[in-house]
């Protein structure tokens, strides 16, 4: 997956795989349907007009108050007000226009979803500002720029204030989107946290703890910081090896942590749970720990504001409490601007870098997850040769069913990406269950999934062809093919990052003047988000702030979109590992990828006149690896194990 009664109360529908509830919000409305939002923007610069705001502009970002990329339906304010409902964006309103700020990945869904209030501002195109850079140069004199505190990182709210033309940040702590949503806004969702047993984390939270404060007060550390406030859900989620459904397909739950670091003994943590979240039978003290205290979930801000106090109290003039780069003002204006230090969260890389237990779980849930692939992807193939009808929703469904009878299987890491022809080209396209395309034979069919399993998270796109596909189809599958082989194969010395080896996913289409505007690959949390930083594959600047290391996860998925025919991606989930080379230049150390998704590569949709002869041997070898992993746990499914079979057969 590359980096998704009245419509917006949540509601629930009971998911035909008949065991499991899947919650609607404004992120399952159909990627092509268009949102009226006159009445709504209106209601909006009311509120802007208003003495207690007086703001010339009003920003809307995606995130929720702890930063997270998906989101609850309750906090879902920029697909609100907007009617885009893509994962990335940033909306700005001020009394004459309405802008959405967002990346390549969403410009085809969001220019159908928007109606003529909105301007799209295409980010990464020559001459697109950011949407900071709007704000800074377009804006007049003097303007006014109203915010959510809770909403807006610390780091973005001081790019906003001392720009030029004395321009003015105003916070507002009741929400503007939430006032005109009022009661019609979900509800905040508080389901249960449950522990995630040690035989799948692989480690205890007491060690979790200890190396956290290893990491962070190293003996140049100076001074030592007193504490650590953590606010990324996975983050948390993480650290104290508990999971949640607070968030649809993503095993978080809402929560804030703060820990302590002690001079002469272990650290300690206080975590700040929703009331109810805990179930009565699940004793989270005992497993937890006598070193970490739990706290209402609101009570984090007084609990902030103590800790910034006593500091004082203390005369403690010095930065003693670090706080993620991505944490909001209201968290830095909580424990106080001048106490606190931002800095990437030391949680992320303890946290990428996944242990043996980790490393193994992936593996074997890859192994069943290819299991549900194969048997979907020859009933569909069955289904279509045989004249069935077949909906893009319906083909979602049945493959869900297969993986729901997985072990381990907990449910989706992400709303299935099933797409005949012209929604391929759509990247995070979502069929609508009551209006989507149907299946067609003829068609290239891309289909992007993923599950959550208790020891491991799956994310794969696999494109199909049940016809006969035309030379272009061949010839750009082909290319996407080879950018992924070279990314597969690719062996590179250690302290190198994503963004160094992004273009090797696109050469081979650039050769044709072809190309895609999203990164190559993502980081993969371990039954987590199935987006994880800080690493990744990409264009994006961030993606060199973070060197590739052995353990971690990352995705393989260049892909071609040709607006309004088809789309083609191939993605696997890769472990980065160490590699024996014949030389070790400046004493590095080299590393690899090892694949774990198991589904064949469709041999149909190459050209082979296009491959070179390691480039053949590649495939062949991938495909004999799905092959001898998965036919031996097909045998009660003789349908799957002849498609196998036949998918997994070596070209000339």
């Amino acid at each position: 997956m590359t980096f998704f009664g009245r419509i917006f109360r949540l509601t629930v529908t009971v998911s035909r795989t008949g065991n499991r509830f899947r919650p609607f919000s404004s992120s399952s409305l159909p990627t092509d349907m268009t949102i009226p939002t006159t009445e709504r923007l209106a209601k909006l610069r009311e509120l802007m007009k208003k003495a207690e705001n007086n703001v010339d502009a009003y920003v809307v970002p995606s995130e929720d108050q702890h930063g997270s990329e998906y989101i609850a339906g309750c906090d879902e304010r920029r697909a609100w007000i907007s009617g885009f409902n893509g994962s990335a964006g940033c909306a700005i309103i001020t009394p004459d226009k309405a802008l959405m700020f967002t990346d390549g990945r969403y410009f085809l869904q969001a220019s159908q979803q928007m109606d003529d209030n909105w301007e799209l501002m295409k980010q990464g195109l020559p001459g697109v500002p950011t949407w900071q850079e709007y704000l800074a140069n377009n804006l007049p004199d003097s303007s006014r720029i109203g915010i959510d505190p809770t909403l807006l990182t610390a780091s973005d709210s001081k790019s906003l204030v001392g720009q030029k033309g004395n321009k003015t940040l105003v916070t507002i702590n009741d929400n503007l989107v939430d006032r005109i949503w009022a009661s019609d806004r979900p509800a905040r969702p508080n389901n249960p946290v449950v522990p995630l047993n040690e035989k799948y984390s692989g480690e205890s939270v007491t060690s979790k703890l200890d190396r956290l404060a290893s990491a962070v007060c190293t003996e140049t550390t100076k001074p030592k910081p007193r504490a650590l406030v953590l606010t990324a859900l996975d983050d948390i989620a993480w650290l104290f090896n508990l999971r949640g459904s607070d968030i649809a397909y993503n095993p978080v739950f809402f929560a804030y942590a703060v820990v302590y670091f002690h001079p002469t003994s272990k650290p300690s943590a206080v975590l700040f749970l929703q009331q109810n979240a805990v179930e009565p039978d699940v004793e989270l003290k005992t497993v937890l720990g006598p070193q970490v205290e739990i706290r209402p979930y609101e009570g984090v801000w007084g609990h902030l504001k103590d800790l910034g106090g006593q500091l004082r109290v203390d005369k403690e003039q010095q930065k003693l409490v670090l706080i993620p780069d991505k944490a909001s003002l209201a968290i830095a204006q909580a424990v106080g601007e001048d106490l606190s230090t931002a800095l990437p969260s030391p949680i992320a890389v303890l946290k990428a870098i996944k242990n043996a237990t980790e490393l193994e779980g992936f593996r074997q849930s890859h192994i069943r997850d290819g299991v549900a692939l194969a048997r979907y992807f020859s009933w569909l193939e069955e289904q279509l040769q045989g004249g069935k009808v077949l909906t893009e929703w319906e083909g979602a469904e049945q493959l869900e069913r297969y993986r729901s009878e997985l072990s381990l299987f907990k449910g989706l890491s992400f709303d299935t990406i099933s797409s005949t022809g012209p929604n391929g080209a759509i990247i995070h396209y979502s069929p609508d269950p009551t209006d989507c395309a149907v299946i067609k034979q003829d068609q290239i069919y891309l289909c992007d999934s993923g599950a959550q399993f208790l020891d491991g998270t799956t994310d794969v796109t696999r494109t199909w062809h049940f016809g006969t596909p035309t030379e272009e189809e061949k010839r750009t599958a082909t290319r996407v093919l080879q950018g992924h082989i070279a990314i597969d194969s690719a062996v590179f010395p250690n302290g190198t990052t994503g963004y160094i080896i992004d273009s090797w996913a696109r050469k081979a289409l650039w050769k044709d003047g072809l190309g895609f505007r999203h990164g190559t690959g993502h980081g993969v949390g371990h039954y987590l988000n199935v987006h994880e930083g800080p690493h990744g594959i990409g264009t994006r600047i961030s993606c060199n702030s973070s060197p590739l290391k052995a353990g971690m996860i990352v995705t393989n998925e260049p892909g071609y979109y040709a607006d309004g025919k088809y789309g083609i991606r191939i993605e696997n989930v890769l472990i980065v590992k160490e590699v024996q080379t014949l030389a070790n230049f400046g004493e590095k150390g080299f590393l690899g990828f090892e694949c774990v998704t198991m589904c064949p590569i469709q041999t149909k949709l190459v050209d082979t006149s296009l491959l070179a002869v390691d480039e053949k041997q590649w495939l062949n070898n991938y495909n004999q690896e799905v092959w001898k992993k998965i036919s031996p746990v097909l045998k009660n499914d003789e349908r799957a194990l002849k498609w196998l079979e036949r998918e997994c057969m070596a070209i000339a």
